[in-house]
């Protein structure tokens, strides 16, 4: 189920899913761990701000693999199967701009989850 949210990138809406599968796509395209990137990139990020434009480079590749996955997750017909295809429809992709909608995304995404655990444990309670 997940998740589904249109941002704004370039002028273009453009849709992103965050759900369980999110994780799994993640580590099949990139062979790495999505929490683990997810927090570390979170952590660069509020370290710099937009005026000083001293994200390393591997934190800008982490955000746009993970902006590709959630995109490509949100509708694999038209999302290209590489991210360098699907970044290169965009004349500008900002990280300040787009990252924080896709944690609160993600944030969301996960908030559901628990909340239907909590739910589920307080049923199968006796």
């Amino acid at each position: 189920m997940g998740l589904k949210r249109n941002i704004v990138v370039d002028g273009m809406e453009v849709p992103f899913k965050a759900s369980a599968t999110v994780p799994r796509l993640y580590r099949m395209k990139f062979g790495r761990d999505i929490f683990k990137d997810f927090s570390a990139l979170q952590k660069s990020v509020k370290t710099e701000n937009e005026d000083s434009s001293e994200i390393e480079i591997e934190s800008l590749e982490t955000f746009e693999n993970i902006a590709y996955i959630m995109a490509r997750h949100a509708d694999p017909e038209n999302v290209p199967d590489n991210p360098d295809d699907w970044l290169e429809q965009f004349n500008t992709f900002s990280i300040y701009e787009i990252l924080p909608q896709l944690l609160d995304l993600w944030g969301m995404n996960n908030e559901t989850q628990a909340v239907a655990k909590k739910n589920i444990d307080h049923l199968t309670a006796r």
